[in-house]
This record gives C-alpha cells, structure tokens and sequence, in this order.
C-alpha cells in the first residue's frame, strides 16, 4: 500500500473547498451538533442519577463537541449568506446591473 506524502497528494475534491456544497457541509455538521447535544444531555441526566465517573467526563466531552460543531454551523451559515448576498454573475455578457428592456418598460 503507497501512503502520499503531506503536501504530494493529487485528490481534488470540489466539495472539500470552501463554498462549494454548503448547503450539504450545514447539514452534516447540523446534524453532528444534535446528535452530540442529545448525547451530553443524556450523559449529564444519567450522571446525576448514577454519579459515575466516566459520565461526567463523557458529558463534558460531548459539550466540547457541540461548541466545535456550533462553531461550523455558524461558518457554514455564514458562507450560504455571503453567497447569497454577492450579486449574480452575468449573463450572455450582460452587465448583473443592467436591467432588460421588457422588465424596464
């Protein structure tokens, strides 16, 4: 098996660059925010009724999670906004302000 080397390797994925299929990166990391937030609030009930350990720890790590995952979600939120403020690209040649004629009458 060849292992590419740091700075050598050739896959060019479009979705790994940013700005391309946000809206499909918003819905994994949103998802991955619920399902950490559901698995800290069960960790923090079970460890106040149980008082184990390891619950406590896993609660404090899911929180960490979530406040990583909430930092993505706000990213990619943020690039579907700048996206959608940008003004559109022209068409035919057209300049984006100009207005067609039938639309201006």
């Amino acid at each position: 098996m060849t292992v590419a080397l740091f700075g050598h390797m050739t896959m060019d994925l479009e979705v790994l660059k940013c700005g391309n299929c946000e809206e499909l990166k918003l819905g994994v990391h949103a998802t991955a925010l619920a399902l950490a937030a559901l698995c800290g609030l069960y960790n923090a009930a079970a460890w106040l009724n149980r008082r184990e350990q390891h619950l406590a720890l896993n609660a404090l790590m899911y929180a960490a999670l979530v406040a990583i995952e909430q930092r993505h979600v706000v990213h990619h939120i943020a690039e579907l906004r700048r996206f959608a403020a940008s003004p559109p690209a022209a068409v035919n040649g057209a300049a984006a302000t100009e207005v067609p004629a039938e639309i201006a009458a």
